[in-house]
């Protein structure tokens, strides 16, 4: 008898699970009060839903990142679109041959606002080894770029925390911040109207 009840003891107790921390407001006993931005803001950090436009390597470290080892569905990122009427978040992955520079621009064009661009590898922010007349020395002559990632190919770590630096992008920004001057004359800057 008192060898079960020992063994009842012994099995690890289950943690709680865990959840998103609520935005900063006012919390009472039935009700939370707080401002829209904080709210959307929260809601887009863990709900983007990525593009991949991988042309080379990068693309192969990408892989690996969705992975169950690194599991990049841990910050709500599991759902691939391979449509960018439907993403928000534009991964250009590899290196950019300066004819593919318009169909990149094309698709990042198409995609909704508020929308992201994370440049992964040393290919994609400045054209990597490939010094030559055919490859666009990086993606930013073309788009703007939110986030750099360093490295040929960057590690999977490296590639978390450019995620996390979007997400960081994603719950702060404004809701105003893509009608404001500076942002639309970037945009002029690119020609993209």
């Amino acid at each position: 008898m008192s060898d079960k009840k020992e063994q009842i003891e012994q099995v690890p107790k289950r943690e709680k699970p865990t959840f998103v921390d609520a935005p900063p407001g006012h919390a009472g006993t039935g009700f939370f009060a707080t401002n829209a931005d904080k709210v959307i803001g929260l809601a887009r950090k863990n709900s983007l839903w990525p593009l991949p436009f991988a042309t080379s390597c990068c693309g192969i470290e990408f892989m690996s990142t969705m992975s169950s080892h690194y599991d990049l569905s841990r910050f709500g990122m599991e759902r691939l679109s391979f449509s960018p009427r439907q993403s928000d978040l534009l991964m250009v992955m590899g290196t950019i041959a300066k004819k593919m520079g318009p169909v990149l621009r094309e698709v990042y064009t198409q995609m909704a606002e508020p929308k992201w661009v994370l440049s992964m590898g040393a290919c994609a922010s400045s054209g990597g080894i490939f010094d030559s007349y055919s490859v666009l020395q990086g993606i930013d002559r073309v788009i703007p770029v939110d986030v750099y990632i360093p490295g040929c190919p960057p590690r999977p770590e490296q590639v978390i925390d450019g995620i996390l630096k979007i997400q960081e992008l994603a719950q702060n920004e404004s809701l105003r911040r893509r009608y404001s001057k500076e942002y639309e004359d970037l945009l002029t800057k690119y020609k993209i109207d």
